[in-house]
């Protein structure tokens, strides 16, 4: 039954960071995955997010009968309908604008959906999760905040500090995002966000899209798909259940020299371990339901075992993406 189900909906995964080629396609597809966010920079600054753009715009010409770009939320209405995996472009930095607030409408135009205003460390707009202090938004991030809510591109704050969290929640005029992060209650990481945050995300009508990164999870790689369901559950009665989704984090077939571009940047000459841990200096090693993007229908067959009605798992496993994209991505009317 859940497998027929799986087959119906509209499947959204609010964050992957893979190794892209055909056979990761191949996979999100199998998968049924309607649509995947995919971070295209990190550090990157404006002609190396040109030249990812140009990548994609190879891997668009090249596995055409599979994947196709969204433009817009009514693409991934389309990519459903083709039976097509829909890319929708994100930053998980703020380098790829540097610093020259023209640029967000500049890279919303090349469709850049979905920027975060911090990647762990102090940013010129935000402070990341990672800082001893939390100062919160800058004079120059709330200008950014503002010009993002003009152009329609959307505000994820998944690396933020607390204080900067609540900040962009409650200085951004539309709806943001926490793209991929769990509760800290249910997993004491610096990334996973306290329920004060998760509160005011959900009464916003903002969106948490749950991470399935091992490092995130209760007992990591062994967390147990019961116990991701019952976050889940637990999740929605604080928030509500159509303010959350899927954000899996999944970082494909990445050699670790990516994880060492992510953590350091051009910042860094020594290894940054995050959590303070070497255990995480490598990737870990997968969940065993949710080894790739092929193991989708097991979260909503876990979904329904919580006790999730069909429309509620519907909305979990990719509605409420679809919603909340719908208000957010267009430009704000002048």
């Amino acid at each position: 039954m859940s497998h027929t189900l799986h087959k119906e909906l509209i499947v959204i995964d609010g964050l992957q960071y893979s190794n892209w080629n055909r056979t990761i396609f191949e996979q999100l597809h199998a998968g049924g995955v309607t649509m995947v966010h995919a971070t295209i920079v990190y550090h990157e600054q404006i002609r190396e997010t040109l030249l990812r753009i140009a990548e994609w715009n190879r891997h668009f010409e090249n596995n055409r009968d599979l994947i196709m770009p969204v433009k817009s939320a009514a693409d991934i209405r389309l990519a459903k309908e083709l039976g097509k995996v829909g890319v929708m472009f994100g930053a998980q930095n703020c380098s790829t604008i540097e610093d020259d607030i023209g640029m967000i409408e500049i890279m919303r135009e090349l469709n850049l959906m979905i920027m975060q205003l911090t990647y762990n460390n102090q940013s010129l707009l935000a402070c990341g999760c990672y800082e001893a202090e939390d100062s919160g938004v800058t004079r120059f991030g709330k200008q950014a905040i503002r010009e993002m809510n003009r152009a329609g591109m959307v505000v994820d704050m998944s690396h933020s500090g607390e204080r900067s969290t609540l900040d962009a929640i409650e200085l951004s005029e539309r709806p943001i995002v926490i793209s991929h992060a769990n509760p800290v209650s249910f997993h004491n990481a610096k990334r996973n966000k306290s329920d004060t945050v998760l509160k005011a995300l959900g009464e916003s009508g903002g969106l948490l899209g749950f991470s399935l990164y091992p490092f995130h999870l209760k007992n990591g790689p062994d967390c147990s798909l019961n116990d991701f369901c019952e976050m889940v559950a637990r999740t929605a009665d604080l928030m509500g259940v159509d303010r959350i989704g899927i954000g899996t984090d999944l970082c494909q077939d990445q050699p670790v020299k990516i994880l060492e571009w992510m953590r350091n940047g051009r910042w860094s000459k020594e290894m940054d371990y995050g959590e303070g841990s070497k255990s995480n200096a490598s990737w870990p090693r997968p969940l065993s339901w949710f080894k790739d993007s092929r193991d989708f229908p097991n979260i909503t067959s876990g979904l329904i075992s919580r006790g999730f009605n069909n429309e509620e798992v519907a909305k979990i496993m990719g509605l409420n993406w679809l919603n909340f994209l719908e208000e957010a991505l267009p430009a704000k009317p002048d």
